[in-house]
């Protein structure tokens, strides 16, 4: 079944007759019977009868009418559904991040995009992590992904926030200078890690720098992560971002060995993108997302 045979019985049963039917489709009369006939064909069942007072809709002409009005109703909700995201006026962006963008820095990007483009939608789909996020972005549930460099080479990035990874000592901690060792971060085993792929990231990164530590990463939330350095059950490691919001008795050093983890932007090098996701793209790159964490920490 065609488009052009759902418009020519519409224009037909409009207009009474074929010529006129025509006329209105800038189609030949011939080309307007074909599509009828050829339409026929395909039901099994007359849609017109012919005679000299033109043509008149059969009993199943009249309820194939009806549905064939619906399904031209449909494609014109399509074609105005495609304009909105072809332009500024309506729309939906969706954007996968991991937990911590997800609550700290997005929705504050997201509330300043919606003040200059009301009508354009936002979604935050929030992942565990940010191989979830290019997951995502692979199986096409998101347009943007807020990830970790490196990625793949399937991925067109933009660096936008470098967070640190931080010691969090219990408040019990006693240490007179305001830089730690690796031995005093390993007296309190084992030490938390993320669970997450960041914590691989972290791990390899101890393994190269720092000395044998007794580490465990069996708790996958960041939070509760927290909470047991605040109880002094624990000392941990981990993305500051990740942390907050931190105890105030908490003890927050920076590490011997620095390390960040490198968040940035991410889009399908060869995916098709509306204009709503380059111009929130766009706001993202010049957002101060630096500031924001200020803030937040």
């Amino acid at each position: 079944m065609k488009l052009s045979q759902l418009r020519a019985i519409v224009a037909v049963a409009d207009c009474g007759n074929f010529s006129e039917a025509a006329l209105e489709l800038q189609l030949s009369q011939p080309a307007i019977s074909h599509a009828i006939a050829t339409l026929e064909e395909e039901l099994g069942v007359p849609l017109f009868t012919r005679g000299r007072h033109g043509a008149v809709l059969t009993p199943a002409g009249e309820r194939i009418l009806y549905h064939a009005r619906q399904a031209m109703q449909h494609l014109e909700m399509m074609q105005h559904e495609a304009n909105l995201h072809k332009g500024l006026h309506g729309g939906h962006v969706r954007i996968a991040a991991f937990r911590s963008v997800a609550t700290h820095l997005l929705p504050k990007a997201i509330a300043q995009f919606h003040d200059q483009f009301p009508e354009i939608a936002v979604t935050i789909i929030e992942c565990a992590a940010f191989t979830d996020v290019e997951q995502c972005l692979h199986d096409g549930r998101a347009d943007i992904g807020i990830t970790c460099l490196p990625t793949g080479e399937e991925f067109e990035t933009w660096e936008i926030f470098r967070d640190e990874y931080v010691a969090l000592l219990p408040p019990d901690t006693k240490i007179s200078s305001l830089k730690i060792t690796w031995e005093d971060i390993a007296a309190y085993p084992p030490v938390l890690l993320p669970c997450t792929p960041c914590g691989r990231i972290l791990h390899n990164h101890l393994k190269t720098f720092a000395i044998p530590i007794n580490t465990a990463t069996d708790i996958q939330e960041d939070s509760t992560v927290v909470s047991m350095v605040n109880q002094g059950l624990r000392a941990a490691i981990m993305p500051r971002l990740a942390a907050v919001p931190i105890p105030p008795k908490v003890k927050v050093y920076s590490l011997p060995a620095p390390l960040e983890r490198v968040i940035a932007t991410a889009i399908l090098s060869n995916a098709l993108q509306v204009p709503a996701v380059f111009t929130f793209l766009e706001m993202l790159s010049k957002f101060d997302f630096y500031s924001l964490a200020k803030f937040t920490y």
